[in-house]
């Protein structure tokens, strides 16, 4: 274990680095075109924190494990919400700007609706859903891309902008290193985890999501850090969203599957009773305040910890 040890270390700093720069290059980049950072985090840092979820899941779904895919999108979901946005939360509550998260929430309920009807009404995913998802991923860009036309721009900031060029080295190595960094991690721990007899559909509701999840962790913690806990909620939302669109569309175009089966709770498939129920309920419990009262508060981040904390630990006993 002598080799694995070394490359999760490796992995680890791959992260922390990367992390670091990437919110550099985002923070830098809401303030040269003056826009919200919560939109910033909603579109561009989402883009490159979601590139693990679309890697492991396409590669995934090609090679025959759908459950891997499936289980990845739907705990990397519930993972950044009832752990990486919880501890945003927890950490720094405060006021949120509601018009910025508007389109972002209204594409993942939709897209989680699809969902819904893929493992409620059919059973399975077919290639018409993932172009639809796909389609809806193009929809969202769209979205963004009118929404950033019309932001009110941000107030001036008093340290000397920073150079696009430089900008663009810091989000894309960021990002590489993240990946990379986020890649070591989940490849040494699934090994560990099959070794120690985990199921599958497990480890990817589980170890797998929080390995492609990484790179909203680093980036949360870091904009913390930096005092930029927008970004990091935008990021969120906005990665969410990925997965659910593009992640979950670009496996399922690929390779239709069926909705997994490994595991039951009471008899009935865990997936229809207890992951797909979690994850609408972790995103409806902090975007719903959010969007009413434009804040959140300590005791919502704790909350959502404890049902992160809950769903593992029913995960790990089924």
């Amino acid at each position: 274990m002598i080799i694995p040890g070394i490359l999760f270390l490796l992995g680890l700093l791959c992260l922390i680095k990367g992390g670091d720069w990437f919110v550099d290059g985002a923070s830098a980049l809401a303030r040269q075109f003056h826009l919200p950072e919560l939109l910033i985090g909603a579109t561009v840092v989402s883009v490159g924190t979601t590139l693990p979820e679309v890697m492991v899941s396409t590669i995934s779904a090609v090679s025959g494990h759908g459950e891997i895919a499936y289980g990845n999108a739907i705990g990397s979901v519930i993972c950044n919400t009832a752990l990486i946005a919880a501890i945003t939360v927890a950490v720094r509550p405060g006021k949120v700007d509601p018009k910025p998260l508007r389109v972002p929430v209204a594409f993942f309920f939709a897209a989680a609706a699809i969902y819904c009807v893929a493992a409620y009404g059919m059973g399975r995913f077919t290639r018409p859903m993932g172009l639809l998802m796909l389609g809806m991923f193009v929809a969202y860009m769209a979205a963004n891309v009118w929404q950033m036309k019309n932001a009110p721009a941000e107030p001036e900031h008093e340290e000397e902008p920073m150079g696009i060029g430089k900008i663009v080295l810091l989000l894309v190595v960021g990002a590489a290193l993240i990946a990379l960094g986020a890649n070591l991690l989940v490849d040494n721990g699934t090994l560990i985890a099959q070794a120690m007899g985990v199921p599958e559909s497990v480890i990817a509701l589980t170890f797998v999501a929080l390995g492609t999840s990484l790179p909203e962790l680093v980036t949360a913690i870091t904009s913390l850090m930096k005092g930029h806990s927008d970004l990091s909620l935008g990021n969120v939302v906005g990665a969410n969203v990925f997965n659910l669109v593009l992640v979950s569309g670009m496996s399922v175009t690929l390779a239709p599957f069926e909705i997994p089966q490994s595991a039951t709770l009471f008899g009935i498939n865990s997936s229809l009773v207890l992951e797909l129920p979690v994850m609408l309920l972790v995103m409806a419990l902090l975007t719903i305040p959010a969007l009413v009262r434009g804040k959140l508060s300590r005791v919502q981040g704790m909350a959502l910890l404890c049902i992160y904390a809950a769903f593992c630990a029913v995960q790990f006993t089924m």
